[in-house]
């Protein structure tokens, strides 16, 4: 009887050996940040083309480009382990410098808007909003150097004074709220780097005195020359409407009150999507941008606005379970700085619409027009990804909180 054919046996790959293969190949993924993101940009894109959809000044193509343009930026930096960028503290703060400073530069820079934050290179792009993404790097590479233990006096005013450069960039456009945003970073950076309550408010007490300065510099100025020179009157205009909303009845004032008109009638569940009558008739200033969160409350209501509040929501406890897996002190400061700077900007832009803000040129995280400011957040989710990454996506919990 004939004898079956003998196979031979092939041994399986070990799977430590596959799952090491795929890691290099493709950084792990964590999928409740990706749906989470996901979910906030579709919801934000739809928003957006209502808010365009009679603005022959913007263009939802842009918007979409600029996704494109965010994705890719977002999968080479999730993918670049951040760790090797620890010790560039130097390369940031000039790259932070040259961006914030290039509107200044003849042929390139645009001024828009009473600032000169625009440079021009075939299309017009914003540096100080790229910026953010080095800042993030410079700060988080500047306060990781003390261990988590920033104690010393002269060492704290030395990191200090560092990380204010770039605010001091911003200001010689100047662009108050990116400068805002700044020094919201630095703070979150130096509060989780472990600098001394005792520093933290001396500078916080500093920074009201240098205010308090300002304008008491410019109202002298003013009595001798005539007009003022620290302040743009815009800047101080929309401090005034905060303080005051009838203050600037045809101006800041305005914009403001039509901001509250929209989002006040949008009731429970909104006048219904493309029906939102403020920016269809240009009445809501920058709606696509600036007060892009009025197109949502008008449209959709507060269910449509307890949808977004949800999505930052799950936005955050997800980055602060990535933050958890952290195995450095780098890591942590990365996530926790993005958080921080989103944070700021939904608590600044969402503020400014109902007057409970100064009004600034903040915008939302990805709600409002703008492909430079799309693209800075793929970046940050690109970093936040990074630390997942070559982090947590090993199923362990990250190591710093015991080792430091």
């Amino acid at each position: 009887m004939a004898q079956p054919p003998q196979i031979n046996s092939v041994k399986a790959p070990d799977k430590a050996v596959v799952d090491a293969t795929r890691s290099r190949r493709f950084p792990a993924l964590n999928f409740p940040l990706i749906i989470v993101a996901a979910l906030l940009l579709s919801y934000g894109l739809i928003v957006v083309y209502s808010a365009v959809s009679n603005n022959e000044n913007y263009s939802f193509s842009r918007s979409l480009a600029g996704v494109a343009a965010g994705l890719v930026v977002m999968i080479v930096i999730w993918r670049f382990d951040y760790r090797r960028l620890s010790e560039f503290t130097t390369l940031f703060l000039i790259v932070n410098v040259v961006l914030i400073l290039s509107p200044h530069l003849p042929l390139i820079g645009v001024e828009a808007k009473g600032a000169q934050s625009w440079i021009n290179i075939g299309t017009q792009i914003q540096p100080g909003e790229f910026a953010k993404v080095t800042v993030i790097l410079l700060d988080a590479s500047v306060v990781a150097r003390y261990g988590g233990k920033l104690d010393d006096p002269r060492e704290y005013l030395k990191a200090l004074g560092i990380m204010l450069i770039p605010f001091v960039c911003i200001m010689t456009q100047p662009d108050l709220g990116t400068g805002l945003v700044y020094l919201f970073i630095a703070a979150v950076a130096l509060v989780v780097g472990g600098a001394r309550p005792k520093f933290l408010l001396l500078t916080l007490l500093a920074g009201v005195i240098a205010i308090a300065c300002v304008f008491a510099i410019d109202e002298v100025i003013k009595g001798s020359s005539g007009e003022y020179k620290l302040l743009k009157d815009y800047q101080r205009s929309r401090l005034l409407v905060f303080l005051d909303p009838d203050a600037d009845p045809t101006g800041d004032g305005y914009n403001l009150k039509q901001a509250q008109i929209a989002i006040g009638s949008g009731g429970l569940f909104g006048q219904g999507y493309l029906q939102g009558s403020q920016h269809a008739l240009g009445i809501l200033p920058e709606a696509p941008t600036d007060f892009i969160f009025c197109v949502l409350a008008e449209e959709l209501g507060f269910f449509g606005v307890a949808v977004l509040l949800a999505l930052y929501l799950s936005l955050v406890l997800v980055s602060f379970r990535i933050a958890a897996t952290a195995g450095d002190l780098f890591g942590l400061l990365i996530v926790m700085c993005v958080v921080g700077m989103w944070l700021f900007q939904i608590l600044e832009n969402i503020g400014m619409t109902c007057g409970l803000m100064p009004i600034t040129g903040i915008p939302l995280p990805f709600m409002s027009y703008g492909s430079s400011f799309m693209v800075v957040n793929f970046a940050m989710l690109g970093l936040i990804g990074s630390v997942w990454a070559h982090n947590g996506a090993s199923g362990k919990k990250g190591s710093y909180a015991t080792t430091r």
